[in-house]
C-alpha cells in the first residue's frame, strides 16, 4: 500500500516479478485505500517517510541556518524532533485501522523512524501492540566481531584465512534505538570488552571511519551499535564546533558523518530509481533462497509467531522493567526472543551509570516531542527542541523558539495538529522582523561537511557506482554477508 499510485505501481511490479520468477506462493494486493490493506491481517509492517524528501530537506537546512549541523536528522536533535510530528499522526491513523478493521491481537512492526518517538505513541495512544524493529546492533556486531577475528588471527588463536561469524561472538546489547551499548562481548568464553578499545583503535578502517564511537567507547567504556554520523549528532560534544567536525568524521561514506549525508544519498538514489527503473525490470530477478536471506528482524519475528521456530533478536519495545535505571513506559532496545507464546524480552537490569546517563537525556527528549506530536503542543515541542544534546549545545533558548516556529511554519502541511497554531508561529516570525528582534542567521551555510548532491547525468558517467549509492538509501538493506 502506498498513498503514491505512481511509486506503488513500480514497487508492485518489481514484487510480482520477484515472486513469479522463484515461483513462491505469495500473491500480491496493491492498494492506495490504507484501510483496505490493514483489514484482515495479521501482521502490519511499516516504512513509511512521512513528508516525503521534501519535509526531509527543511528538516536538514533550516538547522543549519541556526549552527545545528546533522548528519541524519531522523532520530532525535532537530529533524528528528520535526520528524515525529509528522510521522505520529499518521502512524496514529494506522493504528485505529489495526484496533478497528485487523485480525484480533494483529501486531504493529514499525520500521520508520524516529523509531523511539513512533514506537511509543503506537503503543501508549494507538493501543496497539507495537515492536520497533531496526539493524544497528547486526551492523555494530559485524564490526566487533570483525576485530576480534583480526585480533585473533594475530594471536595465532584462528588460522589466517579463517573468517568469523557474528554468531560467534556473544553480547549483550541494552539501550535505546540508535544509542544501545554492547554491555557484553564474550568470544570462546574469554570477556573481550577489556580490549574493544585497543582492537578497534588497531584497525586500519575502523580507526578513520569511527572516530566518534571510538572516542565514546574511550570516555564511557562501551561500544555504541550507532554509526559514527549518527551518534555524533545524538551527543552535545562533537558537532557543536564546526571547525572541530572534521575531526571527528570520515567522508569516504555518508554515514561516517556528513553534513546532510543520509539526505543527500536518498535524494541521489531516488533520482536514480526513477530514471534506472526500467533497467533494474529488466535485470535477471534475485534468487530468493536461505543463503540470501536478509538479517532484518521482521520476517524471522513472524515465522517464530507462525511456525514456534525460535529467533533471537533485538526489538525497541516498552520498558517494563527491562532496563530498571532507564524511566518506565520508554522505548528501550534489548534482546528478546520470538517463539508460539510470543515475543519475549530479556531483562538486562541496570545499564552501566554513563550509559544510562547518556539515554536519560535523549529519554526524556523522546517523551516530550512524542507527546507534543501526539497533543499538538508548541510549548512542549520547543521544549524537547530545547533540552535536545546538540541543539541545546548549539543554540541558546530564543534560537530554539524561533527555528521551531519557522520549521512549524514551513512544515505545516504535514502537521494537521498544529493547525490551529501555524498562523500564530508564522505571526511571531513576522513580527520579529519588523520589530528588528529577530535572531541573525547563518544563511547560505551549508554546513561543516556538506557534499553536493550529483546530478543523473553526473551519475550516469559511473552506473555501477550510482547503483551503490540507491542501494545505500536503503538503510534497511542487511544482509548475512553484510558486515
Amino acid at each position: 500500500m502506498d498513498i503514491d499510485a505512481h511509486n506503488l505501481d513500480r514497487v508492485t511490479q518489481l514484487c510480482k516479478r520477484d515472486i513469479e520468477a522463484n515461483r513462491l506462493p505469495a500473491h500480491i494486493i496493491a492498494t492506495l485505500d490504507q484501510r483496505e490493506a490493514i483489514a484482515g491481517a495479521d501482521y502490519v509492517i511499516c516504512t513509511i517517510r512521512q513528508g516525503r524528501l521534501e519535509a526531509f530537506t527543511l528538516d536538514i537546512d533550516i538547522p543549519l541556518k541556526y549552527g545545528v549541523d546533522q548528519c541524519v536528522g531522523d532520530t532525535i536533535c532537530a529533524g528528528g524532533i520535526m520528524y515525529a510530528q509528522r510521522s505520529i499522526p499518521a502512524l496514529l491513523s494506522m493504528c485505529k485501522d489495526i484496533r478497528e478493521v485487523a485480525r484480533p491481537g494483529a501486531i504493529f512492526l514499525n520500521y520508520s523512524n524516529p523509531m523511539a518517538m513512533n514506537t511509543w505513541a503506537c503503543n501508549k495512544y494507538g493501543k496497539v501492540k507495537t515492536i520497533g524493529l531496526c539493524h544497528g546492533v547486526q551492523g555494530g556486531h559485524w564490526q566487533i566481531t570483525r576485530v576480534i577475528e583480526r585480533w585473533a588471527k594475530k594471536e595465532g588463536l584462528i588460522d589466517k584465512d579463517a573468517t568469523l561469524h557474528r554468531n560467534e561472538v556473544h553480547i549483550v546489547p541494552a539501550g535505546i534505538n540508535h544509542q544501545t551499548w554492547y554491555i557484553k562481548v564474550e568470544w570462546r568464553g574469554m570477556d573481550m570488552l577489556p580490549r574493544l578499545l585497543e582492537l578497534f583503535e588497531d584497525h586500519p578502517e575502523y580507526s578513520q571511519t569511527e572516530k566518534v564511537r571510538i572516542d565514546v567507547l574511550r570516555r564511557l567504556g562501551y561500544y555504541s551499535t550507532e554509526s559514527n554520523g549518527h551518534l555524533s549528532e545524538y551527543l552535545p560534544w562533537y558537532r557543536k564546533r564546526p571547525d572541530e567536525i572534521a575531526q571527528w568524521i570520515d567522508l569516504s561514506s555518508w554515514i561516517n558523518g556528513e553534513t546532510g549525508g543520509y539526505l543527500r544519498v536518498c535524494t541521489e538514489g531516488r533520482n536514480w530509481f526513477e530514471t534506472d527503473f526500467p533497467n533494474w525490470l529488466k535485470e535477471d530477478p534475485p534468487v530468493i533462497a536461505p543463503e540470501h536471506r536478509s538479517e532484518e528482524h521482521g520476517s524471522y519475528i513472524i515465522e517464530g509467531l507462525e511456525t514456534g521456530r525460535i529467533y533471537r533478536g533485538f526489538f525497541n519495545v516498552p520498558n517494563a522493567g527491562i532496563i530498571t535505571n532507564l524511566p518506565q513506559g520508554c522505548i528501550v532496545e534489548t534482546p528478546g526472543y520470538v517463539d508460539k507464546t510470543g515475543i519475549n524480552m530479556q531483562v538486562v537490569g541496570a545499564l552501566p551509570i554513563a550509559c544510562a546517563a547518556t539515554c536519560a537525556a535523549s529519554v526524556r527528549v523522546q517523551e516530550m516531542g512524542m507527546e507534543a506530536a501526539v497533543h499538538g503542543d508548541v510549548t512542549l515541542l520547543k521544549q524537547a527542541m530545547l533540552h535536545d544534546p546538540l541543539v541545546g549545545a548549539v543554540c541558546n533558548p530564543e534560537e530554539v523558539w524561533q527555528m521551531t516556529d519557522e520549521m512549524l511554519v514551513a512544515q505545516a502541511q504535514w502537521l494537521p495538529q498544529y493547525a490551529d497554531e501555524i498562523p500564530a508561529a508564522r505571526q511571531r516570525l513576522e513580527d520579529a522582523a519588523k520589530n528588528g528582534t529577530r535572531i541573525k542567521l547563518r544563511e547560505g551555510w551549508k554546513g561543516a561537511a556538506r557534499l553536493e548532491i550529483k546530478s543523473v547525468e553526473e551519475m550516469a558517467k559511473d552506473k555501477e557506482e550510482a547503483r551503490k549509492s540507491a542501494a545505500a538509501a536503503d538503510k534497511g538493506k542487511m544482509t548475512q554477508e553484510a558486515g
